[in-house]
C-alpha cells in the first residue's frame, strides 16, 4: 500500500472510535471488532478476513503514540485528498495527492530538490518494509503424514479405509487467536506479514519466517493457557480416506487439502499416506501384472491340454498347455492383474511348475517303467555335455 493510500484511509473510522479517542478506547474497540471478524471465527468468509486486516492495519497505526501522531499530522497537512494553500486574491488552489506523493521528480522543473517526492518524507512513518502494508498474510496448515496397511486383495482392487490423525487445529480456547482474550496485536518486526527479508548479497534477498512471531504475523499480549500463544491446540480425528486401486507396497500417496487447517483463511495442507501391502498365500506381483505358480503333471506337461487357472476375486480361466511344455513355462491371462493408472488392467502371468509325485501305485510304475524303456534312447543330458566340452 502506497503512503497516498495509507493518508487518504480513515482509520479512526475502521475501528469506530473519534479523533480524540483515548489509548483505551482504541484498544476496547479494536478488541470487539478483532474478535468479531477473526478469520478462525469466520471460516470461508472473505469479507470478514479482508475486515479483519483493515482493523489491525488500524490498530498498528493509532495503538502507537508515535505513529498516531503522525499520522495525525499528515492527515492535517493534506486534509482529505488535497493539499490547500492561499492562492492569489485569497483564494486557495489544489494540489492531486497522486502527483505529490511520487509525481514530483527532481531535476529541471522538478519540485523538490530532486526527491523522490514528498511520499519519501512519510517513507519510514507506518514501518511497512518492502513492498508491503501491515497484513496479517494467511498461512497453509501443516502436512500430515499417515501409513495404512492393506490385504493384498484391497490394494489391488482399492479401498476406504479408516484413518486416526494427529494434527494442529486451531486452539478451542481462544479460537485460534493464541491470546486468552482473543486479541493478538499485529507483530511489529514483520508487520504481520510473518516473514522478514534478509540481504543476500549482489542485490537480492531471502525471505524467512519471522522469529519474534513464528511465522504467524501475530503476538499475543496475554498467551493463551492452553496453547502458549500458538493458536494451536493438537487435534485427533479419524477419517474415511479412498485407497485408489492397483497402488504398491510402499507407495505415497498424496491427498490434496486433506492436512492440517490453514490459519487465517489460508490453505488446508496435504496428507501423505504410506501404504503397506500384506503378502497373498497364492498370488505376487510384478508391477500391473499379476503372478501365479501352476503345478501340473509330468502327463499334462508331455501330451499338452487345458488347465484352469485360478485369478484374484473372479473366476478361474481356462489355458491352453502346449504339449511338451518344460518346467517354468509362463503363460499370460490378458487383463486379470492390478489396474493401471490409465484404468486398464494387467495381465496374470502363470509359471508351470511339474509336480514329480512322491508316491506311485504299480499301475503307476508300471507304466513309467514302460516309458523308460522306450525313450531309453533318448538322452536329455547330452547337449549338456557337449555344451561343456565345447566351453
Amino acid at each position: 500500500m502506497s503512503t497516498k493510500d495509507f493518508v487518504e484511509k480513515d482509520y479512526y473510522k475502521v475501528l469506530g472510535v473519534p479523533k480524540d479517542a483515548t489509548e483505551a478506547e482504541i484498544k476496547k474497540a479494536y478488541r470487539k471488532l478483532a474478535r468479531e471478524n477473526h478469520p478462525d471465527a469466520n471460516k470461508g468468509d472473505t469479507k470478514a478476513e479482508e475486515r479483519f486486516k483493515e482493523i489491525s492495519e488500524a490498530n498498528d497505526i493509532l495503538g502507537d503514540p508515535k505513529k498516531r501522531k503522525e499520522y495525525d499530522d499528515a492527515r492535517a497537512l493534506f486534509g482529505n485528498g488535497g493539499f490547500r494553500a492561499g492562492g492569489p486574491g485569497g483564494g486557495s488552489f489544489n494540489f492531486d495527492l497522486g502527483d505529490l506523493f511520487g509525481g514530483a521528480q527532481g531535476g529541471a522543473g522538478g519540485g523538490f530538490g530532486g526527491g523522490g517526492g514528498i511520499g519519501d518524507v512519510f517513507g519510514g512513518l507506518f514501518n511497512r518494509g518492502a513492498g508491503g502494508g501491515t497484513r496479517t498474510q494467511p498461512r497453509r496448515g501443516q502436512d500430515i503424514e499417515s501409513e495404512v496397511t492393506l490385504s493384498f486383495t484391497e490394494a489391488i482392487e482399492g479401498a476406504t479405509v479408516p484413518l486416526r490423525m494427529s494434527s494442529q487445529q486451531p486452539c478451542t480456547a481462544c479460537s485460534g487467536t493464541g491470546d486468552k482474550n482473543g486479541t493478538p496485536r499485529v507483530c511489529p518486526t514483520c508487520v504481520g506479514t510473518g516473514q522478514v527479508s534478509r540481504g543476500s548479497g549482489g542485490g537480492f534477498s531471502l525471505t524467512d519466517p519471522c522469529v519474534d512471531c513464528k511465522g504467524r504475523g501475530l503476538i499475543a499480549e496475554n498467551p493463551c493457557e492452553v496453547c502458549k500463544g500458538s493458536g494451536r491446540a493438537k487435534s485427533s480425528r479419524t477419517m474415511q480416506v479412498r485407497i485408489p486401486a492397483g497402488v504398491s507396497d510402499g507407495q505415497k500417496i498424496r491427498l490434496r487439502g486433506k492436512g492440517a487447517p490453514g490459519e487465517r483463511g489460508g490453505q488446508h495442507g496435504d496428507l501423505y499416506v504410506v501404504v503397506h501391502v500384506d503378502a497373498h498365500p497364492v498370488f505376487g506381483r510384478k508391477d500391473a501384472n499379476l503372478t501365479v505358480t501352476v503345478p501340473v503333471s509330468f502327463a499334462e506337461a508331455a501330451l499338452g491340454g487345458e488347465i484352469k487357472v485360478p485369478t484374484l476375486g473372479g473366476p478361474a480361466v481356462t489355458l491352453k498347455l502346449p504339449a511338451g511344455s518344460a518346467n517354468g513355462l509362463t503363460m499370460r491371462a490378458r487383463g486379470k492383474g492390478a489396474v493401471r493408472k490409465d484404468g486398464t488392467r494387467g495381465d496374470l502371468l502363470v509359471t508351470v511348475e511339474v509336480a514329480v509325485p512322491k508316491e506311485l501305485d504299480d499301475k503307476a510304475r508300471e507304466a513309467l517303467v514302460t516309458y523308460r524303456e522306450a525313450t531309453a534312447s533318448e538322452d536329455p543330458r547330452a547337449e549338456l555335455f557337449q555344451a561343456a566340452k565345447g566351453a
